[in-house]
């Protein structure tokens, strides 16, 4: 199975990323700076260094395709539900409709990331 040519769902899932990497520190440094701290670091910081073979042109940690379909899902919730919490009522809802489109276009993605025959493009 070939890596599917997926450049919307590309810049939907970016678009949802930075949005979970502003509002999760935002929504918790109201509670704690050190945990803003830490959810920047995991939801940049992971992704960056585990990635799966053949979804990057640069691969620090390998990890199997299911760990990456886990980061994506870690990175949508963030963005879901910090949200909520960090914005006013209208942009959270926003958020949640670039969430629900993004789930729609990664798909081909995410089947290609869980088959046991994936190749790289």
């Amino acid at each position: 199975m070939e890596r599917p040519d997926d450049r919307v769902a590309s810049a939907l899932r970016f678009t949802t990323e930075l949005v979970a990497w502003v509002a999760t520190p935002w929504a918790l440094s109201a509670y704690s700076w050190p945990l803003a701290a830490l959810a920047v670091v995991v939801l940049i910081g992971l992704p960056t260094v585990l990635a799966t073979p053949g979804d990057k042109a640069q691969v620090i940690v390998p990890v199997p395709g299911w760990v990456t379909v886990l980061l994506v899902l870690l990175q949508l919730a963030a963005a879901a539900i910090a949200a909520w919490f960090a914005w006013p009522t209208y942009a959270a809802v926003l958020v949640w409709v670039l969430v629900g489109a993004t789930l729609v276009t990664e798909r081909r993605r995410r089947r290609w990331l869980l088959s046991a025959d994936r190749h790289p493009a």
